[in-house]
């Protein structure tokens, strides 16, 4: 199987690291039971079990930690990731791999000269009036430096680090292979959808591997926000950039993060920070690019967000964006009603319209939709602990075995970071009470009778539109003779054996019937051994046929007392 999955050599050396970096940390049964261990000794790659260097105590998840933070700058972004389904994982393994650390290594300005030579097509001292060799900031896919373009504007250059793509594929092409060895050798880990969760992963860093989808990002995300002049988004010189190359302007003001451990100072670094009033805007400027755009900024965490003067915020960083349909706007929304209105069919509804797949027993889940809602009752939407909200939903999910899409997903990371810059920013700072107004809003249009309309509609619409796909489906399988139709009635497996009871009761007593009337008959026969003028094999068959009906005519009576 494992020859199957690897595909191909090029991938031993890595697989050896993860072996490696899982063995050294007390993770070696993983290895063993996916089998890595045999494979690499029959290789040729020696794989020491027992060798866990660390024997403190520690717990899984800090164990898993430790081992994607060895393997380098991919397995981190895996960890980061998945730091932001707790639909599928565990608080305590989400908070852990939330500390994921990108602890890498400045790339040599060498590299970095020979790269923006052949991006811009001459050397960088031919563009730039400036440009500092020491970079910003240096993280696993890019880092960032500082320069001024010819006509006195400061501009920071976000440049892709050479030879990054090619190693990231490298890392992307085991992921896939290791998920799907790990769904065939350990069944308790197909809830968790490894290989869905792969791919997932490679398009998000693929994305952001290239450059130019962050420009575009950025580009619409500031015409939707022009309306907003509290907030700033850099504005991107296309003519330099590329798919290794950003350039955008420089927003000059530290970091939300920078403010909050030097201890949230009122004045910093000639500043005037007003923590309650950014926290504010910032909620109300991400909720916009979520219920009114649909595009938004999917990793709000402090770090992303700038200071400026003015009282003014500045977003960075686009390279994870969030996509969100009306139809998941509405959604959302509706569940949030749902919960203060305590409609537990409402939300069980909705949380299945969200599910990608799994079994599940309604009713139960059901009465679980209902226990959650008691916990909320009597409490206003705007007086909620949206963030403690978020997090139940995803329990219940999780522990009701369904799993979420992905767009549904990163709303709701976002929403919990969101939560958490607000909170930093402002002690006192209540998400629920920006996200209201939202669903006032909704819940007017919602009732409003072209709100009606549309919902109906929209209904009918996706009937339509899943039919052909749905019809073509089921084609597909009767040609490959996999048609299945299933039906579930209650009392159904009584009902078969009663009914094959009677049935056998039927045959045996038509058989007795025809030995009776067979003995009967050779009893006249004159032929062979006979006891007091009676043929004997003729009575003893006659004797058996009358014994056998006086049988069957017990079962019945006693089933008819039961």
């Amino acid at each position: 199987m494992l020859l199957e999955v690897l595909g191909t050599a090029r991938d031993l050396g890595r697989l050896n690291d993860v072996a490696s970096a899982l063995v050294r940390h007390g993770l070696g049964d993983l290895v063993q039971r996916w089998g890595i261990a045999g494979f690499l000794q029959r290789a040729g790659r020696a794989i020491h079990i027992s060798a866990a260097e660390n024997y403190e105590p520690r717990t899984t998840p800090e164990r898993m930690r430790a081992a994607l933070e060895d393997l380098g700058p991919t397995y981190v972004k895996l960890g980061q990731l998945m730091a932001g389904r707790p639909d599928l994982l565990p608080r305590e393994w989400t908070d852990e791999l939330a500390g994921l650390q990108e602890e890498v290594r400045e790339v040599p300005w060498e590299e970095v000269h020979a790269q923006l030579t052949e991006d811009l097509g001459r050397p960088p001292e031919a563009v730039f009036a400036s440009l500092e060799s020491e970079p910003l900031a240096a993280a696993s896919i890019a880092q960032v430096h500082r320069a001024r373009l010819r006509d006195g504007r400061e501009v920071v250059l976000k440049v892709r680090r050479p030879g990054i793509a090619e190693v990231i594929d490298g890392d992307l092409r085991l992921f896939q292979r290791l998920a799907e060895l790990a769904e065939h050798e350990m069944p308790e880990l197909r809830p968790y959808r490894l290989r869905g969760l792969a791919r997932s992963f490679a398009r998000t860093i693929q994305a952001e591997l290239d450059l130019r989808i962050e420009a575009r990002n950025m580009a619409a995300i500031s015409a939707n926000l022009a309306e907003h002049s509290g907030v700033v988004v850099p504005r991107v010189h296309e003519e330099y950039s590329g798919e290794r190359l950003l350039v955008q302007d420089f927003l000059p003001g530290p970091s939300a993060a920078e403010w909050i451990r030097a201890g949230s100072p009122a004045e910093f670094r000639g500043t005037i920070v007003d923590g309650p009033r950014l926290a504010a805007l910032g909620a109300d400027v991400v909720l916009d690019m979520v219920f009114v755009h649909g595009l938004y900024h999917a990793d709000p965490h402090a770090g992303n967000v700038l200071l400026l003067p003015g009282d003014r915020i500045g977003l960075i960083d686009f390279g994870r964006v969030g996509r969100l349909s009306e139809a998941r706007r509405v959604e959302f929304l509706t569940l949030m009603g749902a919960i203060v209105e305590r409609n537990a069919e409402g939300l069980a509804q909705i949380l299945l319209d969200w599910s990608t797949d799994g079994e599940i027993e309604l009713d139960l889940f059901t009465q679980d939709c209902q226990s959650f809602i008691d916990r909320y009752h009597g409490i206003a939407l705007a007086e909620l602990d949206a963030a403690g909200l978020v997090r139940d939903v995803l329990h219940l999910v999780r522990e009701n075995h369904l799993s979420l899409p992905v767009d549904v997903s990163m709303l709701l990371h976002a929403f919990v970071t969101l939560d958490g810059l607000g909170t930093a920013l402002d002690p006192g700072f209540d998400m629920a009470a920006h996200v209201e107004p939202f669903a006032q809003e909704e819940r007017r249009r919602a009732s409003s009778p072209l709100g009606l309309l549309r919902h109906g509609l929209r209904g009918l619409d996706g009937v339509l539109r899943g039919l052909p796909r749905d019809l073509s489906r089921m084609l597909a399988h009767a040609r490959r003779g996999r048609f299945r139709l299933e039906f579930e009635l209650r009392h159904l497996e009584e009902f078969g054996a009663q009914l094959d009871r009677s049935a056998n009761r039927v045959v045996i007593g038509m058989v007795t019937s025809a030995l009776i009337v067979g003995t009967s008959i050779s009893l006249t026969i004159k032929a062979g051994p006979h006891l007091f003028g009676l043929p004997v094999f003729a009575t003893l068959g006659f004797g058996s046929s009358v014994l056998l009906g006086l049988m069957l005519i017990w079962s019945i009576w006693r089933s008819t007392k039961r």
